[in-house]
């Protein structure tokens, strides 16, 4: 049973819907004009003049034709109100693949696009006016200094199930891609929510593929727990259900390198998008070599790459190792690379308002890879 009131110092007790009242909103890049303060930057120091030189390696990236764009969301990114901002570079072309957390992509971007919020908690997080045992009680979940109603989220997880049953009516049991599972996602809000605000359904109409290798690590996840559950209650065997399939997403990225003449990395944060994407140049030199026999150096390795992080390198960990130990993997050149060592949710809007300015997106064409990846799942 769940309390609907919470006590704090100093005040009456809170009640649920009192803390779910101020949503989080997202910032539009196409509003201001960030190009001055990334000048500015550029004549100063620390992480400032980084986040220019990032800037200038994005706008290369944007202004070489033969590259694509693939960016990586790790950590909190849509809930910190980022989300418009990814949207307006996929609607202008100025992101050609996405490699997400899948916390991004369901439990914060398809979740809003159903229609729910992410909200702003009252006080702070050292400060808190509800302690998180009452926060459990009230089945209202936190993410630092922000809110989402778990009952919400719960609804969001029946979404993904049903979403799962269809395809699987639909298209027939068996191992899909994330990529293709996120499509998925996307047709449903194109056909139940047209207006939304969203990034899966702005990647399904722009036919920029979404891979989350780690798909289970989600809504996504308890939605297919749930439909494999009512399947096996329903006595069908692993073969007439839906599956995930992580090979088919690292094979598809792969592909995509492959059909590139050069590629480019905008990195938010670390983990297993960070890596995911930059291994895909060791998969291509396998696949190059047994295609074409091919030799190692033929396939070339990300030839720009930014990212953005908190992490430190010296744990030896992924998240924060640096773009110039990945050379080593022979998965990122040195020459047109940056590391921005800072928290983006007050970085990345000056980063992506700047490119959207300078304007390289105007005479680029998208890659629109989805439409070039095969539509068929391997069966399971």
């Amino acid at each position: 049973m769940t309390h609907e009131r919470a006590a704090a110092p100093g005040r009456a007790a809170w009640t649920k819907a009192e803390l779910l009242s101020s949503p989080v909103e997202h910032v539009d890049i196409t509003s201001f004009d960030a190009r001055p303060i990334i000048e500015a930057y550029r004549r100063m120091a620390y992480s400032s003049r980084t986040l220019a030189k990032a800037a200038d390696i994005y706008s290369m990236m944007l202004g070489d034709s033969g590259c694509g764009v693939v960016l990586t969301l790790a950590g909190s990114f849509v809930s910190a109100g980022l989300k418009r901002a990814v949207i307006a570079l996929i609607e202008h072309n100025m992101v050609d693949a996405v490699v997400s957390t899948g916390a991004n992509i369901v439990d914060q971007d398809f979740f809003e696009g159903l229609g729910y919020r992410h909200y702003i908690a009252p006080g702070s997080p050292e400060a808190p006016p509800v302690d998180d045992p009452t926060l459990r009680d009230m089945m209202i979940d936190r993410i630092y200094d922000t809110y989402i109603d778990e009952d919400d989220l719960r609804a969001c997880d029946e979404a993904t199930k049903r979403v799962f049953d269809r395809v699987c009516r639909e298209r027939g049991p068996g191992a899909y891609s994330s990529r293709e599972l996120i499509e998925a996602l996307g047709a449903h809000l194109a056909e139940q929510r047209p207006t939304a605000e969203s990034l899966v359904l702005a990647a399904y109409r722009k036919r920029v593929p979404i891979f989350v290798p780690a798909l289970s690590d989600c809504s996504a996840g308890f939605g297919i727990v749930l439909h494999q559950t009512e399947m096996l209650e329903r006595g069908k065997g692993r073969r007439e259900m839906l599956a995930f399939d992580s090979g088919a997403d690292f094979r598809e990225l792969t592909e995509i390198k492959l059909a590139c003449k050069d590629t480019g990395l905008v990195m938010m944060g670390g983990g297993v998008p960070k890596n995911f994407a930059q291994d895909i140049v060791v998969a291509a030199e396998l696949l190059a070599e047994r295609r074409g026999g091919r030799a190692r150096g033929d396939i070339g390795m990300h030839k720009y790459a930014v990212q953005f992080t908190v992490a430190d390198s010296r744990d030896g960990a992924l998240s924060g190792s640096t773009l110039r130990e990945a050379c080593s993997w022979g998965k990122v050149d040195v020459v047109h690379e940056q590391m921005v060592y800072g928290e983006y949710s007050a970085l990345f809007p000056l980063f992506a308002s700047d490119a959207y300015h300078r304007g390289a997106w105007r005479s680029r064409r998208g890659f629109r890879f989805a439409d070039q990846l095969s539509a068929e799942p391997a069966r399971a």
